[in-house]
């Protein structure tokens, strides 16, 4: 990256390292993009999910091989600053067992203390709120 990216190029290398570590089930690289701070909303069942559950959920399924693929299509970016850039964009991730989950997330990306980008705060969109962004048609 240039020393001074753009609020774009800095979501877009994100997904595709996010994508990229996840369908390579790389756990450490996969959480060096996740703060410890960070909090998952929009999760059916949960009110919110913090570090150490997503982390341990997603330990066992790259250990069980649940996940074949992660990816992410469309960027609309919402806010940016010099430390945060927060932006929508559908995700669709695909497990081997043929099922495939689609659906647009909203997240906050923090440059924190040591330099690294890492997602602070992400929340699943409802199918309409995702529909209303035009993600999901």
């Amino acid at each position: 990256m240039s020393d001074n990216p753009t609020p774009e190029s800095i979501a877009r290398a994100w997904l595709d390292a996010s994508a990229k570590t996840a369908t390579e089930k790389d756990f450490d690289a996969h959480f060096e993009l996740i703060s410890k701070r960070v909090r998952v909303t929009g999760v059916p069942g949960f009110e919110s999910v913090g570090y150490e559950d997503w982390a341990r959920q997603s330990k066992q399924e790259f250990k069980d091989n649940v996940l074949k693929s992660v990816s992410y299509e469309g960027l609309q970016l919402s806010a940016a600053s010099e430390k945060q850039v927060m932006f929508k964009t559908l995700e669709t991730v695909v497990a081997n067992d043929g099922v495939t989950k689609r659906h647009g997330v909203e997240i906050v990306l923090e440059k924190e203390p040591d330099g690294v980008w890492r997602v602070i705060q992400e929340r699943v969109m409802p199918q309409g709120e995702t529909e209303h962004y035009g993600l999901l048609s």
